[in-house]
């Protein structure tokens, strides 16, 4: 992908409308996102996606940058090559030197042979070389600002963090560590690790997102830093299971609690609760507490799922009680 220009990246022709190329980012951020993409280039990749994105999605950038891509030596200023289009010569700023091109791409291959694209010198020296190269581009406010490479926000990142389902109910104070990468001022990328103190909102459903402003990737050149997207886990113990707001715990009960009724204190995740069975109550039947599931903006409902549970004959007296229990009910016809 490197080596290919902004169009080629996103998939897209010159001539592609703001909605196709819109439409096309959004599919390639799902595809080689890190958190889905099995690619190990997927940080890369997603790096060069966002950056052709955020050039020919604006119309000035984009204008710029289909000169360059027609011609990438015109001049701006009446010189020719890269002085031209910087307004000042490349070289007379320390960004990179006119050798280091020829070492990179060859004298007559690139530039004799016609074989020569200016995104390939880009990808070359990278987003730190140009910003350094040139003076005031035209229409640009610095360097090759339009290009992505001064002034740009930095990543997005996204991690996964596992949430207690009492916390949901309550909202709660978690700490996290993450190995967050940080630029430096050579262009360089470091790993650092950072502890984040971070308030769970009260009602979040498991796979919504926390968004923490600046706590992405650092930008270029002072641009500003991305941000932390937080996916929710929310975890809990195996007789429970959620459907957004909602909430379904197993209820286990007797038979004769079942079948004449009574009343039972249940441990939920909102605190402990005083329930009461109904008459001759089914395995399988769901007793609503409304109002009772994640306190969301809607508040979901909290659904007991029976499930009458047999004791089991280990004595004498046992083995005697379910006879009797028998021959009561000796006239009960069951559909099989």
């Amino acid at each position: 992908m490197a080596e290919k220009n902004y169009y080629d990246i996103l998939g897209v022709k010159k001539d592609a409308s703001d909605a196709e190329i819109k439409k096309r980012y959004r599919k390639l951020v799902r595809q080689f996102h890190p958190d889905v993409s099995d690619d190990p280039d997927a940080d890369n990749k997603i790096a060069e996606i966002n950056n052709a994105y955020e050039t020919i999605r604006d119309k000035d950038k984009r204008a710029e940058y289909d000169a360059m891509l027609d011609n990438p030596f015109a001049s701006q200023g009446g010189a020719g090559g890269f002085g031209g289009f910087g307004g000042q010569s490349a070289g007379a700023q320390g960004g990179f030197r006119w050798e280091d091109i020829k070492d990179q791409f060859g004298d007559g291959e690139a530039f004799g042979g016609g074989g020569f694209r200016f995104d390939d010198i880009f990808s070359a020296f990278g987003r730190g070389a140009w910003g350094s190269a040139g003076g005031q581009s035209s229409g640009a406010q610095g360097g090759f600002d339009q290009f992505g490479a001064q002034d740009s926000k930095g990543q997005d990142q996204h991690a996964e963090i596992s949430v207690d389902l009492a916390s949901v109910y309550s909202g709660d104070d978690y700490s996290i560590k993450l190995n967050v990468p940080v630029r430096r001022p050579n262009g360089s990328v470091d790993y650092e690790n950072k502890t984040l103190k971070i308030k769970i909102p009260k009602g979040i459903t498991d796979g919504k997102q926390i968004r923490l402003a600046g706590q992405g990737a650092a930008g270029y050149g002072g641009g500003k830093n991305g941000d932390l997207f937080l996916k929710v886990k929310i975890t809990h113990s195996d007789n429970i299971r959620l459907e957004g707001a909602d909430v379904y715990q197993t209820l286990n009960i007797t038979p004769w609690e079942a079948a004449l009724g009574d009343k039972v204190n249940v441990a939920t995740p909102t605190g402990t609760l005083g329930v009461s069975i109904p008459k001759n109550s089914k395995s399988g039947s769901n007793l609503r507490l409304k109002g009772k599931g994640i306190p969301a903006k809607d508040a979901g409902d909290l659904y007991l799922t029976l499930n009458i549970i047999n004791p089991e004959v280990s004595t004498d007296d046992a083995k005697q009680a379910y006879e009797q229990l028998k021959q009561a009910f000796a006239d009960t016809s069951i559909k099989r």
